[in-house]
């Protein structure tokens, strides 16, 4: 009865003509109309609605750093990491799609989240670790997209301020505000219970995604145009006086992080494809459509953007393409992409955040599944029709105000963005993913396949370590120079 009523809080209501039918069909323990073989409401994602959550989720503020991470590795080493890395997430990310269900791919027991499919084919303390990387990963990005909305919301002052001051104007201005103000928003979209009923955001943010993109792209060709030529170097920015040979290993490696954020979503995968309607096709055949769909796509982004980022401004791209100002006009042109990245990034925060709400929640109701505070629900004075549950008000709040504080604290978008990406590349989108498919599939030990795939797990392992110091190294130097609260 316990797991009923969870269901019943994390799901959709059906009207109250349909409960009675439905509830008819899961006494007689039928899916029936309502209900899928697991006696939750029944899915409807499709391919296009997992394409978009996946889009929302990848193609965020990482893209706009691909133009400075080229410019670290230069014009052979940047696009060639580009598509090893698109390639080892698509490898791996179908890995993890077969993971969905336990035993057959259609009918098999399913595992709800990533965690759960761990524990399905791990034990022991690999659950717990995986669970701490995946939910400390979720509360980085949410962290790393709160100061990432803020400085587009900070670009759109200067953009405007510039324009009419002039481009020598330093234009000072505190970013703290903007972080307030993009905190405020998530709190209120944070109450959408579960990734159901925010499919039409991750539409919308991905409509947003490809408009700041192409935005970024278009100015990027015309600034290749008015340079008479492409810009950059075959082994990327050069040594000299501002930049030490060591300063270059940094920041190479600082550069291989920032790349892996810009295609990390395997921590929220699995989750992705609870939302998809139950066979047939079975889910991971869809999930892996999807998966295609989307990592071409972003590739192509990907590649559109950061190579024209770094053909435009050579050595001298900046660390966010279209907040860097690299650009100054046409400057509503650079207000619409900024608005275009906000709107993004509450959608790509809700998507990203929604298993970390969803693990806290469940676990709070199945310790006290009797708690009015916990389990039950009250009707706004002003809205009778919409009803709130205290506890995850409560606590989505709670959640949403704390990583804000810290991004007002640690406002260093670069270095940030490749700690996050370094932190959760190998363990969520490679190792657990490869060893879950060895146990899953019993891969003999030493036989070629598991020999291949460990060699794959090591080397984007020793590619993750490279890729977190060098981000540590960069978030040491910014925290010598910097001061909260000030305006930059």
């Amino acid at each position: 009865m316990a797991e009923n009523v969870v269901a019943t809080y994390y799901y959709p209501s059906a009207a109250p003509a349909a409960m009675d039918v439905c509830g008819a069909e899961l006494g007689q323990g039928a899916a029936g109309k309502c209900f899928d073989d697991d006696g939750r409401p029944k899915r409807s994602g499709t391919m296009w609605t997992a394409s978009a959550h996946i889009i929302t989720a990848v193609i965020g503020s990482g893209v706009l750093s691909l133009g400075w991470a080229i410019a670290q590795l230069g014009w052979v080493a940047g696009p060639t990491v580009m598509v090893l890395f698109s390639l080892v997430t698509y490898y791996t990310s179908s890995l993890l799609a077969d993971c969905y269900r336990s035993g057959d791919p259609s009918t098999g027991k399913r595992n709800y989240t990533y965690m759960n499919a761990v524990n399905a084919n791990l034990s022991g303390v690999k659950v717990k670790i995986c669970g701490f990387l995946q939910y400390a990963n979720i509360v980085g990005v949410a962290i790393g997209y709160t100061i990432a909305a803020s400085i587009s919301m900070l670009a759109i002052r200067r953009a405007n301020c510039f324009h009419h001051k002039g481009h020598g104007n330093p234009c000072k201005i505190s970013s703290t505000p903007y972080m307030i103000i993009f905190g405020v928003a998530e709190i209120f979209f944070s109450q959408i219970p579960d990734f159901d009923q925010i499919s039409w955001l991750s539409i919308l943010a991905a409509v947003m995604s490809f408009t700041y993109s192409s935005i970024g792209l278009g100015l990027g060709i015309v600034q290749v145009i008015a340079n008479k030529g492409v810009q950059g170097s075959l082994t990327g920015i050069s040594i000299g006086a501002a930049v030490t040979p060591m300063d270059k290993v940094w920041r190479s490696l600082q550069a291989f992080g920032d790349i892996a954020f810009a295609y990390s979503y395997s921590l929220i995968l699995i989750e992705i494809q609870d939302t998809i309607r139950s066979p047939p096709p079975s889910e991971s055949r869809v999930m892996k459509r999807a998966t295609v769909v989307s990592v071409a796509v972003t590739t192509l982004f990907y590649m559109l953007c950061g190579c024209m980022g770094y053909a435009a401004f050579g050595d001298d791209a900046p660390g966010n393409l279209l907040t860097g100002f690299g650009f100054y006009e046409p400057f509503w042109l650079l207000d619409v992409a900024n608005a275009a990245i906000i709107v993004h990034l509450v959608g790509a925060y809700q998507v990203y955040c929604q298993p970390l709400f969803a693990f806290v929640e469940k676990s709070a109701a199945q310790r006290w599944p009797d708690s009015a505070f916990v389990a039950g629900e009250v009707e706004l004075p002003i809205l009778p029709a919409c009803k709130v549950n205290l506890f995850r008000a409560t606590w989505r709040t709670a959640f949403v105000v704390a990583t804000t504080v810290v991004s007002m604290l640690l406002p260093f978008f670069n270095d940030v963005v490749g700690f996050l990406g370094a932190l959760g590349f190998w363990p969520l989108t490679v190792y657990f993913p490869v060893e879950m498919y060895i146990v899953q599939k019993k891969v003999p030990r030493w036989s070629g396949t598991w020999v291949c795939l460990q060699m794959l797990s090591v080397g984007c392992l020793v590619i993750s370590v490279a890729a977190a110091a060098g981000s540590i190294a960069g978030i040491a130097s910014d925290v010598k120079v910097y001061r909260p609260f000030k305006s930059y």
